[in-house]
């Protein structure tokens, strides 16, 4: 008998590590399906999206390099300590395998400080709506800098980037616009650098906006009117220029008597600013009527 009872308490005990067993490996299993179902939906849900904007630039890696290592070598050599490889694992970093509507400036911040360098007081220019003239100003005159003349805005301009959670990390087909997303990788790098810039001018500085606008040269929405006016340091800027440029036979919606310019004068005297403000700074019509000399505006130009 004991023998007997002794055979059944270890069948027993058998039966019960076995079905301890048999439950443990149904948990792990369960575990296991629900992570790759989860998985799953991560890889495939994020590809279902089309954004409404151009995806990831080709070959954005040596797009950065290339115009970095331009810039350090080529243009402004002494900054020829800036680690190019860094700066684009910086970049990328900020927005691979994440979400494109969940971007946050503190993404960017190790790019910022690696790829900032320091702006001479007077030569900061800021702008709105000029985009093409303000640049081709910079490029025929060094005296001025706007932000894309900037290490990280001679990188990253015209050049689109935003992450995927899934696999490879990078969407190459389309980024969210910022009407569908304000947190998108563009966006809040533009608005990053752009706070940067702002806070880094000294001396005068200058802003060109448009006078041929129907809706105003200034706009409270624009990074300039937003971010950029408000990150200028009172106590290291003396005064702003604004630059009021028409285009050479379009409309003249406004002068510097004009209605959102009073505006943009009220913000920048509750700040301490001292301002002025000229109608078709000449330098820059000059520019403008080296591509239409016979214009009837570029006569008159030339004249005076």
């Amino acid at each position: 008998m004991p023998f007997q009872q002794g055979s059944a308490r270890t069948r027993q005990r058998t039966v019960l590590l076995v079905g301890i067993v048999v439950l443990l490996a149904a948990l792990v299993l369960a575990v296991v399906l629900a992570s790759l179902l989860t998985h799953g939906k991560q890889e495939v849900s994020p590809k279902m999206l089309k954004w409404k904007d151009r995806g990831t630039t080709k070959n954005l890696q040596e797009v950065i390099l290339g115009r970095c290592y331009n810039y350090v070598m080529a243009r402004y050599p002494e900054l020829g300590d800036k680690d190019c490889l860094k700066i684009w694992e910086s970049l990328k970093h900020a927005f691979i395998y994440k979400n494109p509507c969940n971007i946050t400036s503190e993404d960017y911040e190790p790019l910022m400080e690696l790829a900032s360098h320091p702006i001479s007081c007077n030569k900061s220019l800021f702008w709105s709506k000029t985009s093409d003239l303000v640049h081709r100003y910079t490029k025929s005159n060094q005296n001025f800098l706007t932000l894309e003349d900037t290490l990280l805005g001679y990188m990253a301009d015209r050049v689109s980037w935003c992450g995927d959670p899934s696999a490879p990390g990078i969407n190459y087909e389309s980024c969210p616009k910022r009407s569908e997303c304000e947190s998108n990788p563009s966006s809040v790098f533009w608005k990053t650098a752009s706070k940067m810039f702002a806070e880094a001018a000294c001396g005068v500085v200058q802003v060109m906006l448009n006078g041929s606008i129907e809706a105003g040269a200034f706009r409270n929405s624009s990074i300039f009117g937003s971010i950029e006016i408000l990150n200028l340091n009172p106590d290291k800027v003396s005064a702003v220029h604004i630059w009021l440029m028409h285009d050479i036979g379009g409309p003249h919606s406004e002068s510097c008597s004009g209605h959102s310019i009073q505006r943009l004068k009220t913000i920048l005297e509750e700040r301490n600013f001292k301002i002025t403000c000229e109608d078709n700074y000449r330098p820059v019509q000059l520019l403008q009527c080296v591509h239409n000399p016979d214009h009837r505006d570029c006569r008159l130009c030339t004249s005076t």
